[in-house]
């Protein structure tokens, strides 16, 4: 029995702002030399990103700066920006209706009504709050009082395929099961103050957005005009790497550890466990001709595609989703998937993900 994705539905912010306009605004908390000042927006270009939703922000990009009031300049070297007291409250404001808005588009797409979910799977790494935004979801569709919920919390950029491997295991276990997966990260409520580099990557990289999926078991007799099945699942924590990648919870937001060396890390380790998990379906790296990456950064996707010998056409979608809303973390790797079936992907498709641990996860779509 396979799980089979009968909507999809992403949504951002409302404002949004150019990569060059964040890296002005951003140097009156991270800089204090002249010389990071004039660095700064080098930095902001190389991460490959044009644009960025944030729910911080109060107007857009366009034609004049995007404005904010969230992040105020550094007083001082010791200033390190909101608590992280302040954060989760403007998470616990923000993630509810984000999250709604995909969810209403994936449950649209899927033409169900909302009180027939029977499971609801939230997944998120950039907050914390209970009631959470699960609740909400199931007062504003409104879903049953009775949905079965589910949270799949702080897992990183892979967290989407986590939650589609618990949807898939709840309509192997009950096929009338009409599963409700929404992924929703409010990232640019953790830019940090200050000049470490690791942060300031970060910084330039992470963006806010939501993606939602309906998914049924494919027993379900339905005529849809495409239907996209989940075949499976892998997962493979890479040994000794723990330090490469970290997430972690600290008095002003949550701060992200990202080494330099994890492309290389990538591209001697991803193919030899990749193949032999594709080995189990009858396939290699050459018959999979549609890939949604999780582009952690340009320098991640391009050690992806170099480990795997993948074309730029086969990257291009992950570039794209880059380029136009930066690194959402979980949800990111499913717009990119929304932009595969619009354009009626073909043959196999790979969802790849990378987080703490170092953790490959990997979902197989037919």
């Amino acid at each position: 029995m396979a799980l089979v994705i009968r909507g999809l539905g992403t949504a951002t912010p409302e404002h949004s702002i150019s990569q060059s306009d964040l890296a002005e605004m951003a140097s009156a908390f991270c800089c204090s030399t002249p010389q990071q000042t004039k660095l700064l927006p080098a930095l902001y270009r190389r991460t490959g990103v044009r644009t960025r939703h944030s729910v911080i922000l109060d107007s857009s990009t366009n034609g004049a700066a995007a404005r904010q009031t969230f992040y105020r300049d550094a007083r001082n070297a010791d200033d390190a920006g909101p608590t992280t007291s302040v954060r989760m409250n403007r998470y616990a404001a923000e993630a509810g209706p984000l999250a709604e808005a995909a969810a209403r588009r994936a449950i649209d797409q899927a033409a169900i009504d909302p009180a027939a979910v029977t499971h609801l799977i939230t997944v998120s790494c950039s907050g914390f709050n209970a009631p959470g935004y699960d609740i909400s979801l199931v007062q504003q569709l409104p879903l049953s009082p009775g949905v079965e919920r589910t949270h799949v919390g702080f897992m990183g950029c892979h967290g989407a395929l986590n939650g589609l491997r618990v949807a898939r295991a709840f309509v192997e276990a009950d096929p009338h099961a009409v599963v409700l997966l929404c992924a929703v990260e409010l990232c640019s409520l953790h830019q940090q103050y200050g000049w470490n580099p690791q942060q300031v990557v970060a910084n330039a990289l992470f963006a806010d957005g939501a993606a939602a999926v309906v998914a049924t078991a494919d027993t379900i007799d339905r005529s849809d005009d495409q239907t996209t099945k989940l075949i499976g699942n892998g997962s493979c924590i890479l040994p000794d790497s723990q330090d490469y990648m970290s997430w972690r919870i600290q008095d002003h937001g949550f701060e992200m550890t990202l080494s330099p060396q994890l492309p290389d890390l990538i591209r001697r380790s991803l193919k030899p466990w990749l193949a032999e998990w594709l080995s189990s379906f009858d396939l290699t790296t050459d018959q999979v001709p549609t890939w949604a990456i999780h582009p952690g950064g340009p320098r991640v996707l391009s050690s992806t595609g170099q480990a795997l010998s993948l074309s730029d056409e086969q990257l291009e979608p992950s570039r794209r989703v880059l380029a136009e809303y930066g690194n959402m973390s979980s949800p990111t790797v499913l717009f990119i998937l929304e932009q595969q079936r619009q354009r009626n992907m073909t043959g196999p498709c790979i969802l790849l993900g990378f987080g703490p641990g170092i953790t490959i996860e990997a979902a197989l779509l037919q």
